[in-house]
């Protein structure tokens, strides 16, 4: 069983966010780790069709690679979550994923009844960004996105890791203090669960 999961969400397999997620992921396996990388570019995850037949069981109905994913995602006790600004939010990828894990939040909250705001974190989590503006607000809309995700997901947002004015594909070779501070997220993730 992987201790940490590694989600990958640009659509670009050497680009920024990808870049930033392998040193990350490293930083966690050198700290002794073991992690699961996931990319959601290579699965066929429909959208979210709002069929609520999770309001039976808390299950998504829709069989598709979801079913591997969510899975993961609970029995691990990190997770690094890793997707570029689209839109001042995350990628289709990674929205995708999220609009899925309904299924989630309609167990917690429908199914089981927790009261809201007053959940126990399972896990803890890392999410990693890349956008190309310099804007004031560009992460505001991602970082709320990715904070009700974790929510459902019972994973406390431990760090977040944005940065800005990294467009194409290799800008981020130019920014190695960027690197290193996702190997350092990375590695201090995997400490911190050692103890969780």
């Amino acid at each position: 069983m992987a201790q940490i999961l590694a989600i990958y969400g640009s659509p670009r397999r050497r680009g920024n966010t990808a870049t930033l997620l392998k040193h990350a992921v490293q930083g966690a396996v050198d700290a002794g780790a073991y992690v699961d990388e996931i990319v959601l570019r290579d699965l066929k995850i429909s959208p979210c069709l709002e069929i609520y037949a999770c309001k039976k069981d808390g299950r998504c109905a829709i069989k598709d690679d979801f079913q591997q994913v969510v899975d993961q995602i609970l029995m691990a006790k990190g997770l690094i979550l890793a997707s570029p600004i689209f839109f001042y939010t995350v990628s289709a990828h990674t929205k995708i994923l999220m609009d899925r894990c309904q299924s989630l939040w309609v167990k917690k909250y429908w199914i089981d009844k927790v009261p809201f705001g007053q959940w126990e974190p399972k896990r803890k989590g890392i999410f990693i960004s890349a956008g190309a503006t310099k804007g004031k607000k560009l992460f505001e809309g991602a970082l709320l996105t990715v904070k009700y995700f974790f929510d459902t997901l019972d994973t406390e947002l431990y760090r977040s890791l944005l940065f800005r004015r990294l467009d194409f594909e290799e800008d981020i070779l130019k920014h190695p203090d960027y690197l290193e501070e996702a190997y350092e997220a990375g590695s201090a993730l995997a400490e911190m669960i050692r103890i969780f």
